[in-house]
């Protein structure tokens, strides 16, 4: 042990959230007390997209990826007995950031807390949501003054809260390599900033308090490190960008701060015992250099490859923090990599190049700009396209997915089902009953109400009309907001309301533009399923197979649909893809108007159970009995049984890594619906066009 005293360990969170505001309030409690130091609340999907329980996209995936908050109520009871002015809360929200911001306060204030002394973070990127993520709802520009505004009040009122996350982690889930996850994060925080202060609502004089409250949430893979280097760029750049740009002199002010979660992407179905091994490597590489250490770190479990991760396994991972921080003694050495020459060559790489992006992204009008013309998701869909075909190929090597294969029985999945925490289908019902309940009754029981004057106590209407006045006009919206949780508003009377007023947004696929990864010269897989694509069209007299990969319900990680409808289209495919968001009515309603000779549906989360079987009846009834329907997706092996049972043809879940092969195998679907004789390579002969 040296003299020196340690350093203060980063803040430990755990990723979570599900079923019910009662469920997860539990959880969080059993966390915190299990050495926890901060909350990291995941949302359910119709939260993060602005709708209530009800709506009918909602159908399915109500507290399936986190918990339902749909008002005033489902907050209290979310953070019941959690005192929140000594809590430090990081609430992964981007669309909806707004309004669960406001949310959060009013409780704040109910448990009698200083709101300026509250502590945590709003995600609030919405730029990754158009390129990786999904949900987003609003086109750019009101998506942008969302963002501003929450910003400015936060400055202004709770100055310790971060009020945006530049969140680049989905990014590399999306397929970003290192340079284009520093550079479109740079762009898009140069975005947000030039916007604050262009709103005209902080003064020159606080342009540091701005900076100084801007953080970051990015992503560490395997690649220990690239990743520790691409860190140590993020600073560099940060410093540059703050410093020569908004003239940010404190040097505090300008200091990188970011938390982490490690690569779930990277996180394997096959062998899932080793998802341990990568997850603490993953982790070295944002803790082990102090001058590039995370502010907070969170770590997803081993089996999230595989569904929800139970509170066993999220132990699990909070250990793995606890151990390096309070048994090792890396908290008590500076930074380890300071002087050296293969850290500082590869640093200065990394930036070189990710400041060139960022230069061609500012020609093009900035981060905004860059992603209504679709430019950024085509770069992040190439990207993925090219590391999926380095798997395929056997050029990135993945344990016992591409190589050593072989593997003794796996103890910790020897019964498939009871691996992973489920969420039980009843529960969706009764949170649908509970949001009805809630409007029924929340005007005769607030106690606000009949208290004088309308603007000072308004009903649940009259907030939500000035909601709508403040969005026509450049006011800004968190003070109406907050009136509206005051209201007991709920959060898709919100978000409708802004609809009104912003409309909606569907964000480019970046499918079409896409340039073909995999080679298709004779002799290669591709070719021979290009073969058998050219033969089967041929047979069937259609000219060409037509593939519809659709997202039904609001699961807006489409990485894996993009890329089977990229590696389609090469195969010889004509691929329909309308993107995300979606019901099954209007899945069905595209397959039987573009005549499609196969359905493919991906959904990741944990959806399946409830859209696939309804986008199967409405085939049926429409009489598309011969195009068969497949599934792709986190879907768990007694689901996947379940769903062949209801008529779907094939599961593919993220063991099944060779898309060449998928897409052989949906040929394969097609000859057999209908009785066509069943192809290999050997008996296929038809030329294949160029």
């Amino acid at each position: 042990m040296t003299d020196r005293q340690k350093d203060r360990p980063w803040l430990m969170r755990t990723y979570a959230g599900h079923s019910t505001a009662e469920a997860s309030n539990a959880l969080y409690r059993r966390n915190l007390a299990k050495g926890q130091t901060g909350l990291s609340v995941a949302f359910d999907l119709p939260t993060q997209t602005g709708y209530d329980p009800d709506h009918i996209l909602a159908r399915g995936e109500v507290g399936r990826v986190g918990v339902p908050v749909s008002h005033l109520g489902d907050m209290r009871r979310l953070f019941q007995d959690i005192p929140l002015e000594q809590m430090n809360t990081s609430m992964t929200i981007n669309a909806t950031a707004m309004w669960l911001l406001a949310l959060y306060q009013v409780v704040a204030e109910e448990q009698g807390a200083d709101i300026s002394q509250l502590q945590g973070t709003t995600q609030n990127d919405i730029v990754k949501e158009y390129l990786s993520r999904g949900t987003h709802v609003f086109p750019p520009g009101p998506s942008l003054r969302l963002t501003t505004d929450m910003i400015t009040y936060t400055v202004n009122h709770i100055p310790k809260w971060n009020p945006i996350n530049i969140c680049s982690y989905h990014l590399q889930e999306a397929g970003a390599t290192p340079v284009q996850e520093i550079s479109y994060a740079m762009s898009t925080a140069i975005a947000v900033l030039d916007a604050v202060f262009a709103s005209g609502q902080i003064p020159e004089e606080r342009r540091g308090d701005v900076v100084a409250r801007i953080s970051f949430f990015v992503n560490a893979g395997v690649r220990f490190v690239e990743e520790m280097c691409k860190m140590r760029a993020f600073g560099r750049l940060w410093d540059r960008v703050t410093r020569e740009r908004y003239g940010i002199t404190d040097p505090k002010h300008r200091r990188f701060r970011y938390g982490v979660q490690v690569n779930s992407l990277g996180l394997t179905e096959a062998q899932p015992e080793n998802n341990v091994q990568r997850i603490v490597l993953e982790m070295l590489a944002v803790t082990l250099s102090k001058d590039a250490r995370a502010r907070a770190v969170q770590l997803p479990a081993w089996n999230e490859a595989l569904g929800l991760p139970r509170p066993w396994d999220q132990q699990w991972s909070l250990r793995m923090q606890q151990v390096l921080a309070y048994e090792s003694d890396l908290l008590e050495y500076d930074d380890l990599f300071a002087g050296s020459h293969v850290v500082e060559a590869k640093v200065d790489a990394l930036v070189e190049e990710a400041w060139a992006e960022m230069d061609k992204i500012a020609q093009m009008g900035g981060a905004m700009a860059a992603v209504e013309s679709g430019y950024l998701k085509s770069q992040l869909v190439s990207s993925h396209a090219e590391r999926r075909a380095r798997i395929e190929a056997g050029q990135d090597r993945i344990v016992g997915v591409n190589i050593f294969e072989t593997t003794e029985p796996n103890p910790l999945t020897a019964d498939l089902d009871t691996a992973i925490m489920t969420v039980d289908p009843a529960t969706e019902a009764r949170v649908v009953a509970a949001v009805g309940d809630w409007r029924a009754t929340r005007e005769e029981s607030n106690d606000r109400q009949g208290m004088g004057d309308p603007l000072t106590y308004p009903t649940t209407k009259q907030a939500l009309q000035a909601l709508k006045e403040a969005a026509e006009s450049d006011v800004n919206l968190m003070e109406a907001t907050l009136e509206c949780v005051r209201a007991g508003v709920t959060t898709g009377e919100w978000a409708g309301a802004l609809r009104e007023v912003f409309g909606e947004f569907r964000a480019p696929t970046g499918v079409s533009s896409a340039p073909v990864a995999v080679a298709a010269e004779e002799g290669t897989p591709l070719a021979e399923v290009r073969a058998k694509v050219a033969r089967t069209a041929d047979e069937l007299g259609s000219g060409r197979l037509r593939l519809l990969v659709g997202k039904p319900g609001l699961d807006g990680h489409s990485n894996g649909a993009e890329q089977i409808a990229v590696r389609a289209r090469d195969a010889g495919f004509e691929v329909v893809y309308q993107g995300i968001r979606l019901t099954p009515e209007q899945i069905v309603s595209a397959a039987l108007a573009e005549d499609v000779h196969c359905v493919g549906l991906s959904i990741l989360s944990g959806s399946h159970a409830e859209l696939v079987p309804d986008v199967l009846h409405r085939m049926r009834d429409a009489g598309a009995v011969e195009v068969p329907v497949i599934v792709g997706g986190i879907i768990p092996h007694a689901d996947a049984a379940a769903l062949k049972a209801a008529g779907v043809a094939a599961v593919f879940t993220p063991k099944d890594f060779g898309i060449t092969e998928i897409i052989g195998r949906i040929v394969d679907e097609i000859r057999t619906a209908h009785r066509l004789v069943p192809l290999d390579g050997s008996t296929i002969t038809t030329e294949v066009p160029a």
